[in-house]
């Protein structure tokens, strides 16, 4: 179907872990900018499947999957994307600081296994740091991995196709909570300053981890790049940031879309869905 150039947009304010009063399976779609759980790992796409209202991104199983970080690194590791070498516990298997360190180095990122906007991630450097940072997981799942220094990538997909790498440039050397939402805090770069071959790399390896966790519309996708020039995933965001200086719009304008085009891109698919639902009726 034909996107129109503008369309009404209605909002809704999400206060718990259910759809809001007043969606219409019949004339509306939903884009959704909700992060963490519920609005990232699938629990509103499910239900919003269950009550036939059609919405923009990757669906309830997509979004499930990309959410862990573990099975995604299983995913995309299947075919061919590099991860970091890592292992998943939980807080009753807890690993030995030395056993760890012995096996990924003293450099090691520790993150929760689902949780989003990089809450909760550490970056260790010692075996006596790693030591103090087990001894205070008190609960949920953990993933830990060998941290690869590198150059910091990201870039968008639509519909599986992507978009303009960036690079992401933290001044404290780290991409954490902090970083990402303090202005002035990181320097951005798009495009990315690549050779043409680095760039299609990159290209090529985030529509591969695309494909291989099922994601739909679109996502962001990022990356380390070594100085070795390995490539390595650190994780699929299905609902990234949409600000106009968000990543996802920053990658969209390498390719000549500006936000508001960026905006109905997004939507268009989920339109899509929701013509077709009702030709079906």
């Amino acid at each position: 179907m034909a996107l129109a150039a503008s369309f009404p947009t209605q909002l809704f304010n999400i206060e718990a872990d259910a759809l809001p009063a007043g969606l219409d399976p019949k004339r509306h779609v939903v884009f959704s900018t909700l992060h963490g759980v519920f609005g990232e790992d699938g629990g509103m796409q499910r239900l919003l499947e269950q009550a036939g209202v059609a919405y923009a991104g990757c669906d309830a199983a997509g979004s499930e999957l990309c959410f862990d970080k573990w099975r995604t690194r299983q995913a995309v590791s299947a075919l061919g994307v590099r991860v970091a070498p890592g292992r998943a516990f939980d807080v009753t298997s807890k690993p030995k600081a030395a056993v760890l360190s012995d096996e990924l180095g003293e450099q090691v990122v520790l993150k929760p296994n689902r949780q989003g906007s990089s809450v909760g991630l550490q970056m260790i450097t010692s075996r006596a740091g790693l030591e103090i940072a087990l001894a205070g997981i008190r609960q949920g799942d953990w993933v830990i991995e060998k941290r690869i220094v590198g150059r910091e990538l990201t870039v968008g997909l639509l519909r599986g196709r992507a978009m303009g790498v960036v690079e992401i440039a933290p001044k404290s050397g780290v991409f954490d909570y902090t970083s990402k939402y303090t202005k002035g805090m990181t320097e951005y770069t798009a495009p990315a300053p690549l050779s043409a071959e680095q760039t299609a790399e990159v290209q090529r390896a985030a529509e591969t981890a695309f494909a291989a966790c099922g994601c739909r519309d679109y996502a962001r996708i990022d990356f380390i790049l070594a100085p070795d020039g390995e490539l390595y995933l650190l994780e699929i965001n299905t609902l990234p940031g949409m600000k106009e200086t968000s990543l996802l719009p920053m990658s969209a304008r390498c390719v000549g879309l500006d936000f508001n085009a960026l905006c109905r891109e997004l939507v268009a698919p989920a339109l899509e869905r929701l013509a077709g639902a009702t030709t079906k009726q």
